[in-house]
């Protein structure tokens, strides 16, 4: 994807993640743009601002396919979100409904390196 000025490789990361999502959103293909999200969620949830936005894109698509489990679980964890991100994450969650928001979850290497560059 496109290069953003002032963001760090993660950042990048994830924003080309969200757009990934945004077009197969906007395409129709609610599967892919979950996946999308899924990744998204994972690279941003350490950053409070990432996570909560990773969690917004998945209500929206919630909303979308109608999917009142999904609504519900993201009304819950945007608030969980914005209030425990600096203080602890499951590492490799996939942050929708279908998954409990307590489970460690593994992390695809791609989004591994990433994550593991930031730590350094």
């Amino acid at each position: 994807m496109n290069s953003t000025p002032n963001l760090s490789r993660l950042e990048q990361a994830f924003a080309d993640e969200w757009a990934l999502a945004r077009a197969a959103r906007l395409a129709g293909a609610h599967d892919r743009a979950f996946h999308h999200l899924e990744r998204a969620h994972i690279l941003g949830q350490r950053r409070t601002w990432l996570h909560v936005k990773s969690h917004l894109g998945m209500l929206q698509l919630g909303w979308q396919r109608r999917d009142l489990p999904e609504l519900l679980g993201q009304l819950a964890r945007i608030v969980a979100a914005a209030a425990f991100s600096r203080v602890w994450v499951p590492a490799g969650n996939t942050g929708g409904a279908n998954v409990s928001p307590f489970k460690p979850m593994p992390v695809p290497p791609d989004l591994q390196s990433l994550l593991d560059a930031e730590d350094a």
